[in-house]
């Protein structure tokens, strides 16, 4: 197979990485400050450094699936998940697997490529970008 004719895809899969991301992303804040689906953990106290981290990925997670901001959004989301992985799972142990912690590694590294990349051409800064 010629992998090369895969190319033409490459630009439309970064949207939909981008997409599918932000959504799953989402839920980690729709739990926090929605409640739903039910945590053990409960609802954060407001201002306090969880409730923070969900309206982080409640509302970046919904810009970054509209595309919207995509580029500012996906390095602060990059960085929030640094921080978390850092700070809440890094010190029960080294090895993400056994942290919990490699989802917060995975989002990362996506956000940060995104940061890079772009959001692809299925997003609303694109359209911004043409109407100007």
């Amino acid at each position: 197979m010629n992998y090369q004719s895969l190319n033409r895809f490459a630009p439309t899969m970064l949207s939909v990485l981008r997409i599918a991301s932000a959504l799953i992303f989402m839920a980690h804040g729709t739990q926090k400050i929605l409640g739903f689906p039910a945590s053990e953990r409960g609802m954060p106290e407001i201002m306090s450094r969880f409730w923070v981290a969900g309206i982080l990925e409640l509302v970046g997670g919904a810009l970054l699936v509209i595309g919207l901001f995509s580029r500012p959004v996906a390095f602060i989301l990059s960085g929030l998940m640094a921080v978390a992985y850092w700070t809440a799972h890094a010190p029960s142990h080294w090895i993400p697997a056994m942290n919990g912690g490699d989802a917060a590694i995975l989002y990362c590294f996506v956000f940060l490529y995104i940061f890079f990349a772009g959001p692809g051409p299925l997003c609303l800064d694109a359209s911004l970008n043409r109407d100007r």
